[in-house]
């Protein structure tokens, strides 16, 4: 009777581990080869090779196989290694399981066991010091659509993004500010290359905004009101060419603008050294980076707000 009830619970849970899988099974079938050794037989990409390693864009990475949700941006962060690294996942979207030889653990979806990668903790990357180190080739990166529901988007550099970034988004309208870099020649740079001059960025802010609460113009002259847009070496004690004044305009009417303050500024007096740049493709600094003065508390040592409209 013991071996009957056995062999019945066996089946049974034959049978419900293939309805798990149905769902996701032709999805399977359209994998690339590469993909299914990676995904299914528990490969493992080439380092540096994988489009998400250097990807900073605010967004959601979900599962190449079955679509769950397993991280957010907001915890992805660049450990050198050559594949993407994320210091935590979403609550109950990663399973951990030890290696047969017990010496990792590797991370697969919760949802239907595709294999991302493998988890590593105690190595002091980040504060949670945690690290998921996830092929690309298992991912799907949904970008966050921050233009949606009428806002725009507005770039400013203006020496240390901490600052710009502290004061732009205390104005109401403004919905978020990110900390990146703009105006170079290398795509998804890295902090330490911009600040190395490697290149050829310049430490900018993306402002997201609702045109309907706040004008372009505002934000421009508060712009030209919390930073020097004399000094053409830097901004305060920050010199280099990362740190120069710039707005980086969308259209011809945002320059209008812009170069009508510049010349209201210039009829005081001022020698402006702010330039007036078309818009070039922006990537998001390091997460460590963003709201910088609103996590560690304290205000801009080399920004402060001068009335100058």
């Amino acid at each position: 009777m013991k071996k009957i009830i056995m062999l019945l619970f066996i089946s049974l849970l034959t049978f419900l581990n293939a309805q798990d899988f149905i769902p996701w099974k032709t999805n399977i079938e359209k994998l690339s080869s590469m993909e299914k050794h990676v995904l299914i037989d528990k490969g493992t990409e080439r380092a540096f090779s994988g489009k998400y390693v250097k990807t900073k864009e605010d967004g959601t990475y979900t599962c190449k196989v079955c679509g769950a949700a397993l991280y957010k941006s907001s915890d992805k962060f660049d450990s050198h290694c050559g594949w993407p690294s994320f210091d935590d996942a979403i609550p109950g979207a990663i399973k951990e399981t030890t290696d047969a030889d017990g010496r990792r653990i590797e991370i697969t979806c919760a949802n239907c066991g595709a294999h991302m990668g493998h988890i590593f903790k105690g190595e002091g990357l980040t504060a949670k010091n945690v690290r998921h180190c996830v092929n690309s080739i298992s991912l799907t990166f949904k970008k966050k659509n921050s233009t949606s529901k009428g806002l725009k988007k507005a770039y400013f550099a203006g020496g240390c993004f901490w600052g710009v970034e502290y004061y732009l988004e205390q104005i109401k309208g403004v919905k978020e500010v990110i900390s990146g870099f703009m105006g170079g020649h290398v795509k998804n740079p890295g902090y330490d290359d911009v600040v190395k001059h490697k290149t050829g960025h310049l430490e900018t802010v993306e402002v997201i905004y609702d045109p309907k609460e706040v004008s372009y113009e505002t934000l421009a002259k508060m712009f030209f009101e919390i930073h020097d847009p004399t000094q053409t070496d830097g901004q305060g004690p920050d010199i280099g060419n990362q740190y120069l004044s710039a707005v980086f305009v969308n259209n011809n009417e945002e320059r209008k603008v812009t170069n009508k303050l510049i010349k209201i500024l210039e009829s005081k007096g001022l020698k402006i050294a702010t330039k007036v740049l078309d818009k070039t493709p922006f990537y998001s600094a390091e997460e460590y980076h963003q709201n910088h003065y609103k996590r560690k508390g304290g205000t801009p040592y080399c920004h402060s707000r001068v009335k100058r409209f």
